[in-house]
Order: structure tokens, then sequence, then C-alpha cells
């Protein structure tokens, strides 16, 4: 959704049917399939213009709400990075893989790597790599987007060795509050060029960061928000409130996280209309609203398109398929995106109203949407057969 907003062609690969079905519905361009069969199977058939290469592996198993396999198996994982770019072949890797077990899903940290190296011997890129790469994932991820940095720094190996060396910015963790998203969520941005495209920079913040033990610091009742901040020139701004995007929500109120605190699953956060959200995950719709002295409102759970709202989706972005609160907390905040996406391709920000406006989402019945869903699942309803198994 970023680079749409960037007015920059783009095709998505994705695994889950319900997200396809809400890409489907917002018109965008989707193939629902399993990115590692497509880098085996059909990588010849991507469009070879393609030059960007973004992507944010599934999260649960690196995630302190996931499994945990991931984060374990992390040393693994940092050593099959070195032996791709020291030539290893795909069955190679696919069995050193094998041999780990584990949540599958752990392995998918490796496609970003596996897909720019393929660019470099597919016949219809002509050897062509990525221009641009660019990565996001939760912070316990930082140590292998480190690993990533210094891979493509050295070189991703052609057929013939020859290295393509990449200009790699500092991999950091970012609070999406500090690009106008009105949630606390942090993410590790790993982004690249290559070397005759100049080095890349981070997106620079634009509000202030929200800290939980001075809850009014840097928000809009902070007066000082107005300096500057670490010698810049412009002041960032005061960091967004929930109340300020639920408009349809009448304030006073507050939200009680699914998750507890402290070790303490009984001890629930709670944020006020006046504070960003909590991180929107795929429980989201668990989240509690009560007014202040604890009496429930009404809906007295976050809906989809309020959840959809605290990512900063448009108010009536087209939510279809199952399980849309997973959607949603799946998602990359499409602001946040905007930002990393344009600091990467050295674009100027669009206006931030974009996203607030009316989602334009093509006619079920009219050609646009049937050629998005049998260019995606090679079948007007339902799935074909290249379409993953649940």
């Amino acid at each position: 959704m970023a680079a749409k907003m960037l007015d920059v062609p783009s095709l998505g690969i994705e695994w889950d049917k319900d997200a396809c079905d809400t890409r489907y519905a917002a018109g965008l361009r989707t193939w629902h399939a399993d990115v590692s069969e497509v880098r085996r199977e059909r990588f010849q058939k991507l469009d070879a213009d393609l030059n960007v290469l973004a992507g944010g592996p599934p999260c649960q198993t690196y995630s302190v709400a996931g499994n945990g396999a991931g984060r374990r198996a992390l040393d693994k994982v940092k050593k099959l990075i070195h032996e791709l770019v020291d030539g290893a072949g795909e069955e190679e890797i696919d069995e050193r893989l094998t041999e780990m077990g584990g949540d599958p899903r752990t392995a998918l940290v490796l496609e970003p790597l596996r897909y720019a190296i393929k660019a470099l011997s597919c016949p219809n890129r002509n050897g062509r790599p990525f221009d641009v790469i660019v990565l996001e994932q939760v912070p316990a991820v930082k140590a292998l987007w480190e690993v990533y940095k210094a891979a493509l720094e050295k070189g991703l190996p052609r057929e013939d060795g020859t290295p393509v060396r990449y200009n790699v910015a500092e991999v950091k963790t970012l609070h999406t509050e500090a690009y106008g998203v009105p949630q606390t969520r942090r993410r590790t941005i790993l982004i690249a060029r290559l070397v005759e495209h100049g080095v890349p920079q981070l997106p620079a913040p634009t509000h202030h960061t929200f800290n939980l033990r001075k809850p009014e610091e840097g928000g809009p009742k902070d007066i000082r928000t107005a300096l500057p901040v670490d010698g810049g020139t412009a002041p960032l701004r005061p960091w967004v409130p929930m109340g300020e995007v639920l408009t349809n929500r009448e304030p006073p109120f507050e939200i009680v996280s699914n998750y507890g605190s402290g070790g303490d699953p009984k001890n629930r956060g709670i944020r006020t209309y006046e504070q960003p959200s909590f991180t929107v995950t795929g429980k989201v719709s668990r989240n509690a609203i009560r007014h202040p002295g604890g009496s429930p409102l009404t809906p007295d759970r976050l809906t989809i398109p309020e959840a959809g709202i605290l990512q900063t989706f448009p108010p009536d972005y087209p939510w279809d398929g199952g399980d849309r609160s997973q959607q949603v907390g799946n998602a990359v905040p499409p602001l946040f995106g905007v930002h990393v996406l344009a600091a990467a391709l050295g674009k100027p920000l669009p206006p931030e109203e974009g996203l607030r406006k009316s989602w334009r989402r093509p006619d079920r019945d009219g050609k646009e949407y049937k050629t998005l869903r049998m260019e995606g699942c090679e079948a007007e309803n339902g799935c074909g057969n290249n379409c993953p198994k649940p």
C-alpha cells in the first residue's frame, strides 16, 4: 500500500488467502503464493523490470508474542546467510533448513536474500540485480539484519563469482509513533541500494516518541514540542493520540490491553484516548474499550475499521476474507511504510491526507477486480492450482 501512495507500481506475494482477498478488494496487484515456491518454480515469470525488493517475513516466530522458535534458531540462520553469500546452492541451503526443523516460518527470513541472489542468474532479468532492498521485522531480528548488512556490503555472488555490492544504511529499530502513527510499535529496518545509487538514509522522524513513564512528554499538551530536537532546524510534531483519529468514539475512553505486563498475565496495560494505542496485533479485537470508571462502551471492543485506522489505513479500507484482526495486526502501518519506502527511493513524502481519504476500490463485477483475481489465483473465484494450501 505504501508503494501505491508513492505512485510506484508493485506486485505483492502473499501466502495468506484472507490477506489476498483484502488486497484484491483494495485493487492491489497480488500473487496468492508461497514465496519459496515462486523462487524455486516461477521466479522467471515475475516482471523483469521489478527493481525494488521489499519484504517483511512472518514475525510470529521471532516476536515476543510468538512461540520463540526463530529467536532460538538465530545463530543457525546467521550461519546460513554467510553460506548463501559464499555461493552455497539452493538445494544445499534447503537441506540445512530441513535439518534445523522447527517452525517453517523461521526460514522465511532468508527469502529476501535468496530472491536477491536469484535475480542475478534469472534469464528474463539478464542478470539485473534489484536496485533497492527494503526489509522490516520485529526488533528480535536486528541481529540478522546486521548480518544481512555485512553480506550485502560484501557483495552477492553472480554465477561467475563477481560480487554485486550494496550500500546499506544503519540498521536501526524505529518507533512508528515517530512517523505519525497513533500507536506504539517498533520495527527494525534495513535499507540497501546498489553502490552506484549512493548511500541510503533511514527516514527522518517527524513526530516525538511516546514515553510511558512520562506520558505527556512529546504529546499535544507538552509545550516543549515546539522546540527543535537534536540540533534540527524544525521542531518535531507531537505524537498522535488515539482520540484524534478514532473520531467515532466520544471521549473520554480507555483501552485495556489483551496482554499482561511485567510477567503477570492479569496485569493488563491501559492506554487513554489522550495517548497512542498499544501495538496493534492479531488479537486486537480482544482489547476492551471502556469509560475511565471501568464501565464498557458500545461496542466494547475495537472494530476492524477502528483497528485499521490505528494502523493508519483509510477508514473505509475494504477488509475482506476471514480473520480480519490477524490481517490488520500483520500489516505494516501504511504511513510508516510510506516514510521508509520514500527514504529508500529518495522520493518526497506525499500528503498524509491521502491515507484519510475514501479508498478507491474496484467493482467486484468489473474487469479490474476479475483481472486481479485471475493473475493472483489463476481463477475468477476461489484458488487455483498454484495457490498454497492451508
